[in-house]
């Protein structure tokens, strides 16, 4: 999703690299992506990738959507920043309602 790819270019260089990496986990085992690369967001229908095995401040937030896994928002993780982690699930959500119609 554009949106969330410009978020990631705005990352620091070796936290874009790991979501990247993530990313490409995601694309080869989908969902069966295990924790803790993968986890469920708690109150949504999200999931978030888990650079580093759970170790970087940052998230990227997913959703099933057709037979296509999408990247709406990338965010910070819950723990280090909770209303940034609220203000990404929130916008990744909107996203996705978007992506679906």
């Amino acid at each position: 999703m554009p949106a969330a790819e410009e978020e990631l270019v705005r990352l620091p260089v070796g936290e874009r690299i790991a979501i990247l990496n993530a990313v490409e986990k995601l694309e080869a085992l989908g969902d069966t992506l295990p924790f803790p690369h993968s986890s469920a967001v708690k109150g949504s229908k999200l999931r978030e990738l888990r650079p580093r095995s759970g170790r970087s401040a940052w998230r990227a937030f997913y959703r099933r959507v057709g037979d296509v896994l999408v990247v709406a928002a990338i965010g910070p993780e819950a723990q280090a920043d909770p209303r940034g982690f609220g203000r990404a699930v929130a916008l990744a959500e909107q996203r996705l309602a978007e992506y679906e119609e």
